[in-house]
């Protein structure tokens, strides 16, 4: 059965001399590779094609005008990738979101000139949520160019490290600040601002992904939902209802049943797309997931997860 992975990441030398690069270290030679080594892996956990988006960790900190022609480049690096392995890659567009204006045109140019199949964004941009007025030439290019956005966590700002993941151990605050806990915690509260803000009212064929199972919000979406509903008249639907209309969820990073449980007898699955998180995870524990599934989802199901819905979504 053909499998389609799409939060799989990777950085490019320009980038890392760039933004001092990620802070992992063991694993930067993968991140690196976008040509044998990955389709190596890639073979090893039967996974057909990878989406690839840029770890970006470090673009926020630079100046809008460094941080858009940094992304171009990077975007021309994936695209040659692409094009040297044209059945096995794809790309999401990296975009820098301080100059909204110029991360509309280069999503445009990604799309319309390099075959990108949407774009991967991480969180805040400038310590402002997405929602934030300024952010709207990207999220008309989106709508407009019918792609949808991937949202990933980002680092917490400055003000929330120190209030929530300061005072640990070692690194346990960075940890606990990323995939220990935070990155979950943030895109969810993210995904619930772009919700009551109305940007799926204002661009009701927009389509977003986010990543980690759902990042928690299937187990608490009645609740969650039944709240925030009665807030917010203003919403065409109840809370509850976008993640049947806009957004979808990959597995990325999670291999156990319980959240796949919870979040298909919430959302569905037609909504749900397997991912791994590849190289932080790697491929062959995906596999591994995915024969253990085979007990649990029917056929058509299994089909879903693996390729049907990512090719819908992403018009592969």
């Amino acid at each position: 059965m053909r499998t389609i992975t799409l939060e799989e990441h990777f950085v490019t030398e320009s980038f890392m001399r760039a933004t001092g690069g990620p802070r992992f270290a063991e694993i930067q030679p993968k991140l690196l590779d976008l040509g044998a080594g990955r389709i190596a892996d890639m073979d090893e956990g039967g996974i057909d094609l990878q989406i690839l988006s840029l770890t970006s960790m470090g673009l926020d900190a630079l100046d809008p005008a460094t941080a858009t022609t940094l992304v171009r480049d990077v975007n021309d690096e994936l695209a040659a990738a692409v094009r040297a392995h044209p059945t096995r890659l794809a790309g999401f567009a990296a975009l820098a979101l301080k100059d909204a204006n110029a991360a509309a045109a280069e999503l445009d140019r990604c799309i319309t000139r390099l075959g990108f199949a949407g774009t991967l964004v991480d969180g805040t941009a400038g310590g402002k949520f997405l929602d934030d007025p300024c952010f709207l030439p990207f999220f008309e290019a989106a709508a407009h160019l019918s792609v949808p956005i991937y949202l990933h966590p980002a680092l917490p700002p400055e003000p929330v490290r120190q209030a929530y993941f300061s005072g640990l151990p070692g690194d346990l605050g960075f940890v606990l600040s990323i995939a220990g806990w935070g990155w979950h915690a943030e895109t969810a509260l993210h995904t619930l601002r772009l919700i009551v803000s109305g940007i799926f009212d204002r661009f009701p064929t927009l389509q977003l992904i986010i990543g980690h199972m759902g990042e928690g919000l299937p187990y608490a979406l009645a609740r969650t939902s039944g709240v925030l509903s009665r807030a917010a008249p203003h919403l065409r639907q109840p809370v509850a209802g976008y993640f049947q209309s806009n957004i979808h969820l990959t597995t990325s990073g999670y291999f156990s049943q319980p959240p796949l449980r919870c979040a298909l007898d919430v959302v569905g699955s037609d909504r749900l797309l397997f991912s791994i998180d590849y190289p932080f995870s790697p491929n062959t524990r995906g596999r591994s997931y995915l024969e253990e599934l085979s007990d649990v989802l029917s056929p058509e199901d299994m089909a879903k997860l693996t390729h049907g819905n990512a090719e819908a979504l992403l018009s592969l």
